[in-house]
């Protein structure tokens, strides 16, 4: 399965300069959430990612205060594509099962 959709880029206050976030949409955490399956460590979701040119296998987590799923995106994707804290992004997901 997978999704496209455009997300806000953020970095988490707590972690320094290298690492920024997207937030999944709820829409797309719950259809995420339905077929995914069992969850891994943390209630993490194997993925595979495209943001522009740059595809990657990482893990979504889960954020219980808005109930979606986190994003992390590390600083070298962020270079290659030329974005970072407070610009949009689309981004396509599909899950890694």
């Amino acid at each position: 399965m997978e999704w496209t959709f455009t997300a806000d880029v953020f970095a988490w206050d707590e972690d320094g300069p290298s690492w920024r976030f997207l937030r999944l949409p709820v829409e797309v955490a719950d259809e995420v959430r339905d077929v995914a399956g069992e969850p891994a460590g943390f209630g993490s979701v194997r993925v595979h990612v495209r943001i522009g040119e740059t595809v990657w296998a990482t893990s979504v987590f889960p954020e219980k205060a808005s109930g979606s799923y986190l994003l992390p995106v590390k600083k070298s994707v962020r270079e290659r594509e030329g974005f970072d804290a407070g610009d949009k992004v689309t981004v396509r997901l599909d899950l890694t099962i």
